[in-house]
């Protein structure tokens, strides 16, 4: 009953399954054990977030675990992220809506948890790894580098069994358990303060239906609405509409501690209430369709973060055990991507008998560059939500910030190529700071005002700008290519952030005194645009 392996992985999720498969694509032959609580099969529908994904995720999934073809026939393909000012309004086609009108060149999919994992479940199989489900890791011994190669130790539990297994190398995925961050003491606060609640229900809420207006209804592809992250949103909060291809719809409902107790909505009726308030027309789709939710939960405090990931002991952290950020712009499965493709690298150079330790201490300050840099799209940003147009002001910045520099190192695979990352890192160190002013400044510029709410659809499919940014993630690049790009993507970035800037002087000049805005004009390099281009979109009223 007591075996050896290279690797074992503590939790068989989406972050533990697709590190398998990613690590049996990588280094063929590889001993992999996954460690699973769960009884086989997962139900449809299954009770967790992490349906909706963007394009690190979904290339991640799609081209480099070569999961394509299950994505397109058994996942929903994504229309993007949409966002209604519809707070309190049951009148969704007379706000201010932000959205594609067709689909742009870069896909995603809303994924369906069970039925993905189940399939990644089989998949791994197929390819040898031993995947052991209904089994519980009682302990876990972690041993030093220096000790042979079976250093570390789990104790398992299989129903009345208990089983001692050996590895090489340890991975733990065990989600929010956290089994080695609450061991080795690795929890870490990040001081963003929110609380989500959510169900699921089975039917398909198409917000379509909600308006009979047809030169509202024909701004977007026929009928393509619903199958977008559809975020309501209004100040504090917002709430999730997520497909899924198993015919369920996953509501969400997100919100900053201090502006909306989670007491009033920890349960479902109660959330049912905070709807009736914020959201009036979700409410009465529930109430119209009289379908019961199959699940309901609520996180307190959701968002946190670890001080460590990767170990030259041959240990790992990855998924939700490590670090969870915020849904809002679902990165979830980007970061699962980021943490993999690390360990895979780590675990591969192990494996060739390469000295692997100095890339740990390179990888964990990338990843925590990248997770650093992304907790200011969400922290105390809560109240933007509120306001129409520094909303969309916001969503065009966060998207030029993803597309131009995180995605093109991602798409670009030179996630772990520290020479190319080394030759931009003065760039990408200047982006990350240019972006971390410019969420200052969003939060400082945001008043929410329902009167700012035009009914009209700001389209970023018709931003030029903005489709070809989405499409340049799909070319291929060598390095001086690659280095071009980042600095385009910066010089982008310098561009925007000046005409944001503009904008809002154009509408308040005492604006330009504030320290916000001049660490923004300093860093971009820029005067204030006044005239922007870049924020033109082309709108549809």
């Amino acid at each position: 009953m007591n075996s050896t392996h290279d690797v074992i992985i503590m939790g068989g999720g989406l972050a533990g399954l697709t590190c398998a498969l990613h690590l049996s694509k990588a280094c063929p032959g590889l001993d992999i054990r996954v460690i699973e609580r769960r009884a086989n099969p997962a139900p449809r529908a299954t009770h967790k977030v992490g349906e909706s994904t963007v394009e690190i995720g979904a290339h991640y999934f799609s081209q480099v675990l070569g999961l394509d073809e299950h994505l397109r026939s058994s996942q929903l393909r994504k229309f993007g992220f949409r966002f209604f000012n519809s707070d309190g309004r049951s009148d969704i086609d007379a706000v201010q809506e932000i959205g594609v009108s067709r689909f742009l060149t870069v896909t995603s999919y809303q994924i369906d948890r069970g039925i993905f994992e189940n399939f990644l479940e089989q998949r791994a199989r197929d390819l040898g790894v031993r995947v052991d489900t209904d089994c519980a890791v009682e302990s876990v011994r972690i041993g030093a580098a220096s000790a042979a190669d079976a250093c570390h130790e789990v104790q398992v539990r299989c129903g009345a069994h208990m089983r001692l297994l050996k590895s090489r190398w340890i991975v733990d995925a065990s989600g929010r358990a956290g089994l080695l961050k609450r061991q080795l003491q690795l929890a870490q606060s990040n001081r963003h303060d929110a609380n989500a609640v959510w169900f699921r229900v089975p039917l398909r809420i198409n917000i379509e239906d909600w308006s009979a207006d047809q030169k509202w209804l024909s701004r977007c592809e026929s009928g393509q609405r619903w199958r977008s992250t559809n975020h309501l949103v209004g100040d504090g909060y917002w709430v999730w509409l997520i497909p899924l291809s198993s015919g369920y719809h996953s509501v969400g409902i997100v919100a900053d501690a201090s502006l909306h107790a989670l007491g009033s909505m920890n349960t479902f009726g109660r959330a049912m209430d905070w709807l009736g308030v914020h959201q009036p027309r979700l409410r009465q789709a529930l109430l119209d369709a009289g379908a019961s939710p199959t699940d309901f939960a609520f996180l307190r405090n959701f968002s946190y973060g670890c001080r460590r990931l990767l170990s030259s002991d041959r240990w790992a952290i990855t998924g939700d055990a490590g670090v969870f950020l915020d849904p809002f712009y679902s990165p979830g499965s980007d970061f699962i991507a980021i943490a993999n493709t690390f360990i895979v690298d780590l675990v591969a150079r192990d494996m060739r008998g390469e000295a692997f330790g100095a890339y740990v201490a390179s990888y964990e300050q990338i990843f925590r560059t990248i997770y650093d840099s992304t907790l200011t799209l969400y922290q105390d940003q809560y109240r933007i939500f509120g306001d129409p147009e520094v909303l969309a002001a916001k969503i065009l910045w966060d998207y030029a910030y993803y597309w131009g520099i995180l995605c093109q190192i991602f798409f670009q695979d030179r996630l772990t190529d520290l020479a190319a990352l080394g030759a931009v890192r003065e760039v990408t160190g200047a982006s990350g700071m240019l972006n971390e002013a410019m969420q200052f400044f969003l939060r400082a510029w945001a008043r929410p005002e329902p009167q700012r709410n035009p009914a009209q659809l700001l389209d970023q499919a018709g931003l030029p700008w903005f489709d070809s940014l989405n499409r340049s993630l799909i070319d291929k690049l060598d390095t001086a290519g690659f280095i071009a790009r980042i600095r385009a993507g910066a010089e982008h970035l310098q561009k925007l952030a000046a005409e944001i800037v503009g904008n809002a002087i154009s509408g308040n000049p005492g604006v330009g005194n504030w320290p916000e805005a001049q660490r923004v004009i300093a860093l971009s390099r820029r005067p204030p645009a006044m005239n922007a281009d870049l924020l033109c979109y082309p709108l549809s009223a």
